[in-house]
């Protein structure tokens, strides 16, 4: 970020500079570099210097949709100092990166649709600048780029990405919003599925793979979508063979094996997740409902196992929307 004269404060007020040391993270990490603060004309008061994460979000209302910036992680990096006429200072900081953070990079390249940046913001005698966004490179995380290749090797292509604002049902989300990476299905289920939309959840503890098959009708009778979530540690999501986890559940999504598997003998031979276990249960369930509105793109999912890999369909209802996080309106 170039240094620019903080508008709120007018001319021959303070000027900023926030320095990334690296734009380049993962979830759960962090970023550091520093806010070099030169004085303007005469000596201010700083009340505060505070730094936060910003990215876009899509809010649905009924037949319209639109993006608005939100915030979602602000820490204060300085509290309350005397800047000088001409003074030059430097505040090193060190930002953590949420572990929810959408991505914005994959394979090395920018992912259409998605951004993330670090915003600065100055507090003088009341008046607030909130400064021009630097912009951030969100890498995925190990276990997350090992189901992303999978995606890949299966002839996927990406097709768009973008946040969605409320939470996920059955899954423990801190922010208020989550991430879709949409993608065209290889050529073996074209005709029978739209697009499989992907969405992570992680923690320090493990990744939530989130998966969404639009179906398309005739073959399925009213077409409609088929969910499935898969919990897995982080190291074990790394070792999974996740091409076959994928083809497997979407081959089932686009109708190539038997609608109910759960009580059937012989199915899950397969080891998922901890110790060689298994989902307890695969259904197809057709969709009547489709999304609903206020941004909900995947609408709900359901465990159907406490360890390892748990996978599901279920229908889209079972969500919990939440309001516009911090007003809802563009900044």
């Amino acid at each position: 970020m170039f240094k620019r004269m903080l508008q709120a404060f007018g001319v021959g007020g303070p000027t900023v500079d926030t320095v990334l040391h690296d734009p380049n993270c993962r979830p759960g990490g962090q970023l550091s570099g520093e806010v070099r603060l030169s004085g303007g004309s005469s000596d201010v008061e700083i009340e505060h210097v505070t730094l936060s994460l910003v990215t876009r979000m899509e809010v649905e209302h009924g037949d319209s949709e639109h993006n608005t910036a939100v915030e979602f992680f602000r820490v204060a990096v300085a509290g309350r100092f005397q800047l000088r006429e001409g003074e030059a200072r430097s505040i090193p900081f060190q930002l953590p990166v949420p572990w929810e953070t959408p991505l914005t990079i994959v394979g090395g390249a920018p992912l259409r649709g998605m951004s993330v940046g670090v915003r600065t913001e100055l507090s003088v005698a009341k008046a607030v600048d909130k400064g021009d966004l630097d912009a951030v490179h969100v890498h995925p995380l190990p276990s997350q780029d090992a189901v992303l290749e999978a995606f890949g090797r299966l002839g996927f292509q990406f097709r768009n990405a973008d946040v969605e604002r409320g939470h996920l049902h059955g899954v423990r989300q801190e922010l208020p919003f989550y991430q879709e990476i949409e993608f065209f299905p290889p050529g073996q289920y074209a005709g029978r599925i739209n697009e499989v939309e992907l969405t992570f959840v992680a923690n320090p503890s493990e990744l939530v793979v989130v998966l969404e098959a639009d179906k398309r009708g005739g073959l399925f009778r009213s077409g409609g979508d088929a969910f499935g979530r898969f919990h897995l540690a982080h190291q074990e999501a790394e070792r999974t063979d996740w091409a076959a986890h994928l083809d497997g559940w979407i081959g089932q999504a686009a109708g190539r094996m038997a609608q109910h598997y759960g009580n059937q003998p012989g199915y899950g031979q397969q080891g998922y997740g901890h110790g060689g276990g298994h989902p307890q249960h695969y259904r197809d369930h057709d969709d009547d409902h489709g999304r609903r509105g206020g941004g909900m793109g995947v609408g709900g999912m359901v465990a159907a196992g406490a360890a390892g890999v748990v996978g599901g369909f279920v229908a889209a209802e079972m969500i919990d929307e939440v309001g516009d996080f911090f007003g809802g309106d563009d900044e």
